[in-house]
């Protein structure tokens, strides 16, 4: 008798178990990272926690518009214990609920979308070996983030090493070869004077006579790589000095104080707009002692003030265009505004196939814009740092953890998942 009382309970005591089992499978089985500004309490870290995800081989779900562009993970000790040890606030969820989301999502009537990220990609930031993470806004926020990067420069690039990255992003460089127009106030400092010898010494030994030839070939190299496929983000001057060295491949517009011989007669008449992957009919800017490249550059043309310097995101079809609205995920549509010396784009030196992304209307200028170049797609932001309104030369870095909810640093951050996102034919 003993015996088969024991019996009993030992098989009401395993039923109980696996009923306790399915149980908290069915309700615990997907961990939600909220991004709306009062579900978390840090946007920037959330965005390392998926791309942590990603890298352990696990899929994703970005769950666009919902709740500020939300993130869907499996439900898994690991990952809530990282969500803790970098503070970023999640939510853990049912089977029931998931699914009750995922069918508000699908609805027709709800401009949402739930888009799968497969995989964590590879990044590459081009910028020069001595560079610290917080010269530039993209290397920083990825260093606070906790999303690992390599650094790749000149001599990378020219060796076809851009093939083995998925995303790549351009620091705030000068592909024309003017040492980013810093003549007339810095000319005699120590450290323009060192960063142009060190620019010639590369130039040399990777067999260019000069400096503007080499980074011509630089910028050569890294339009074939979106053209095959790449993804390609650009802040600041990289992106107008880019284009502008894409535009001018053929025609010698650096002075002598550059290059060591003037620069060709009318060569303004000779820039090529067809060549370029975002701006047109711009002119170049000819007095070396100008801080500005071109016309495209809108910072000596605004005429609003910093405390009124906010720019808008775009409002696109989540189902029929997703990539847009995955560029423009916040928990806000009004952005602050921020200085560089490309600060913001003429609308009207903008190609008609090139998405705008953000705009300043008071001011009618873009600030962020987007499109696709043969296979690849490119993205540019105007602005040095969107935490520093105006940075100048020697300022102190920006510490992003008094900044963690930043939605300018979170349209960067959109842009490194973008390339996990599982592909979709653009509608529009």
């Amino acid at each position: 008798m003993m015996t088969m009382f024991l019996s009993k309970i030992k098989c009401k005591f395993l039923i109980c178990t696996l009923l306790f089992l399915f149980t908290f499978q069915s309700y615990a089985s997907y961990v939600l990272i909220p991004m709306d500004a009062d579900g978390q309490q840090n946007h920037l870290k959330a965005y390392g926690i998926t791309y942590w995800t990603l890298s352990k081989d696990l899929k994703v779900k970005w769950l666009l518009n919902y709740r500020g562009g939300s993130f869907l993970l499996p439900d898994t000790d690991d990952i809530k214990k990282e969500c803790t040890i970098r503070g970023v606030s999640y939510e853990v969820l049912s089977n029931t609920k998931t699914e009750e989301i995922l069918e508000e999502i699908s609805s027709p009537s709800k401009n949402m979308e739930a888009v799968i990220l497969e995989k964590a990609p590879k990044i590459a930031v081009y910028s020069p070996k001595g560079n610290q993470p917080w010269d530039d806004a993209v290397t920083m926020v990825l260093t606070f983030a906790e999303i690992p990067y390599e650094t790749i420069y000149d001599k990378e690039v020219l060796e076809d090493n851009l093939i083995l990255y998925d995303w790549l992003h351009l620091h705030h460089e000068d592909f024309t070869g003017q040492y980013g127009k810093f003549y007339a106030s810095y000319r005699a400092a120590p450290w323009y004077i060192k960063e142009k010898a060190n620019a010639e010494k590369l130039a040399f030994e990777l067999g260019y006579e000069k400096v503007s030839q080499e980074k011509l070939g630089v910028a050569l190299k890294i339009r074939d790589y979106v053209v095959g496929g790449g993804f390609m983000f650009a802040m600041c001057s990289a992106t107008d000095s880019f284009e502008i060295a894409l535009a001018s491949e053929d025609v010698d517009i650096c002075e002598p104080m550059f290059d060591g011989d003037p620069s060709e007669p009318g060569y303004q008449s000779k820039i090529d707009y067809n060549k370029t992957f975002a701006f047109k009919d711009f002119t170049l800017e000819r007095s070396p002692n100008v801080y500005e490249f071109s016309s495209i550059d809108m910072t000596r043309k605004r005429r609003i003030s910093k405390t009124t310097d906010y720019f808008t995101l775009m409002d696109f079809s989540a189902k029929w265009d997703p990539i847009p609205t995955m560029l423009c995920q916040n928990h806000t549509a009004l952005v602050k505004g921020f200085m560089g010396q490309t600060t913001a784009y003429d609308p009207s030196e903008i190609k008609s196939n090139v998405l705008v992304l953000g705009e300043n209307r008071t001011n009618n200028e873009a600030r962020y814009i987007h499109g696709i170049k043969g296979k690849g797609f490119f993205t540019f932001y105007g602005g040095h740092d969107p935490e520093d309104y105006q940075h100048r030369v020697g300022d102190p870095k920006t510490e992003l953890e008094l900044h963690p909810n930043s939605p300018g640093y979170r349209l960067i951050l959109n842009n490194v998942l973008f390339p996990a996102a599982k592909k979709k034919k653009q509608k529009t």
